[in-house]
């Protein structure tokens, strides 16, 4: 499986361009996908130049490499005037998902057909303003519509 992760908001918090304070488990359950699952992590993020070198190293320093930065695979060359892109993947993990970021136990439990992904927002570490569209849709998932 390629999983695609965001770094701001998804691994730290919002800080950008400053590096954020670690999200907890983030790493850990980054690092045992690959491990234990064989899954290709791809840094998918809108940083480039001397942030992303940031970004990267701050995650190799804590034990989490990359198959790919930016790219779909290692080596893949990207047009200059490229910053960024969709990344081919099985799965995005992205604090900007529709529902906010699940707490990343619950983002290893679906990933590894422990748990059903829920869209009622009952695990969510980041509980973004319930807009109309969220209300709505809250309401018709308990109904027969």
């Amino acid at each position: 499986m390629t999983i695609a992760v965001d770094f701001d908001g998804t691994i730290v918090t919002h800080e950008y361009p400053k590096i954020g304070k670690p999200i907890p488990f983030a790493i850990e359950t980054l690092i045992k996908l690959q491990k234990e699952h064989r899954c290709n992590i791809i840094l998918w993020t809108y940083r480039h130049g001397k942030t992303l070198d940031e970004a990267v190293e701050y995650c190799k320093e804590r034990g989490l490499e990359f198959y790919a930065v930016n790219a779909n695979y290692p080596g893949e060359v990207m047009d200059e005037k490229e910053v960024s892109r969709k990344i081919n993947a099985d799965v995005y993990i992205d604090d900007r998902n529709l529902g906010g970021l699940p707490d990343w136990g619950v983002v290893y439990a679906i990933l590894c057909g422990h748990t059903k992904p829920t869209y009622n927002n009952e695990f969510m570490s980041y509980k973004p303003k319930k807009n109309f569209l969220i209300r709505l849709g809250e309401r018709l998932q308990g109904s027969d519509y």
